[in-house]
């Protein structure tokens, strides 16, 4: 079955009419070899050649930007099939629509010297066009992230037809859409006001300048929330329950946390974790009694009117 990716065309979607033009997609990441040959079916075989070669090149850089930057540089060269489909935006609030077509290529004097062919179609997607779910997820700031979990909604939007607005997930797991819809909203407002809130205490948003610590990419999904403590020596990741099943998301953090560990935290890091729900999941906390380095948090929603 066909896989959905959003593709970053260089900062800013710098490379994007380039790209069109010319037919293909590209990355950088400043590791300027050819690839050919080093590509293994195994990511994690890529990233432990890759890593040193991505730090050399990116000395400012930690483990996590050369963990995650190398396995979305495997992703585009080697994971992404023919008749996969990349969207990319074009920078004024379009997404140029394309498929797949060739293996790796190596052209090292261009700007992305890591590419594929692809075969762009005429017609383009318009970001006010997409549901908030699927413009969230193509707004990662990440340079590859995969978006099949959209795989309906994009099918239609490429075909040109319109929209249904509905309040539902496409995520099977998601057992009560109208919390998945609240707490999609709550990402957001955690991130914006993180600092005031009781984990912003001890820990700070991750941000390399390249990647940020919102819908943080890994090989299973996007994290909700990665942060950093301040003192440098814990990651944390943070999961909303988001209405779905609680043992999907105790196996979710679970594999995030196992991600974190194997693939980009450096050796003094510990890895921690948090849930957060609207109301008290027992089934949660009882999973988590075997599970120490994972908190559960319940939020409180208050709204006021105050009258001058």
């Amino acid at each position: 079955m066909k896989k959905f990716y959003r593709v970053m065309l260089g900062k800013d979607s710098v490379y994007a009419d380039e790209c069109r033009q010319r037919g293909f997609i590209g990355a950088n990441f400043g590791i300027k070899q050819d690839l050919t040959g080093h590509l293994s079916d195994d990511w994690r075989k890529f990233n432990k050649q890759f890593i040193p070669v991505y730090l050399q090149a990116n000395p400012a850089k930690t483990n996590i930007a050369a963990g995650l930057s190398c396995g979305l540089l495997w992703t585009l060269c080697k994971n992404m099939e023919d008749g996969d489909i990349v969207l990319s935006p074009d920078g004024t609030g379009k997404y140029f629509v394309g498929e797949v077509q060739g293996e790796y290529r190596f052209v090292p004097d261009a700007g992305l010297p890591h590419q594929r062919q692809v075969r762009w179609f005429e017609s383009t997607i318009e970001r006010s066009a997409m549901s908030d779910a699927l413009r969230h997820s193509t707004g990662s700031i990440a340079t590859v992230c995969q978006i099949n979990k959209h795989r309906e909604e994009l099918t239609s939007l490429i075909k040109g037809e319109a929209q249904k607005p509905a309040l539902i997930s496409t995520d099977p797991d998601v057992q009560d859409p109208l919390v998945f819809a609240l707490e999609k909203h709550l990402e957001d407002f955690l991130v914006a006001n993180w600092s005031q809130t009781l984990l912003g205490k001890k820990y700070g948003l991750y941000n390399d300048g390249e990647n940020f610590g919102q819908q943080f990419p890994t090989d299973t999904g996007a994290i909700d929330i990665l942060a950093i403590s301040k003192d440098k020596r814990e990651l944390l990741i943070v999961e909303l329950k988001k209405g779905r099943a609680s043992d999907s998301v105790v196996g979710q953090i679970l594999r995030y946390m196992g991600y974190i560990k194997e693939v980009t935290a450096e050796d003094h890091h510990r890895v921690r974790g948090v849930i957060i729900a609207s109301e008290d999941d027992q089934r949660i906390k009882r999973a988590l009694t075997v599970a120490p380095d994972v908190e559960f948090f319940r939020y409180e929603v208050k709204f006021d009117l105050v009258k001058d």
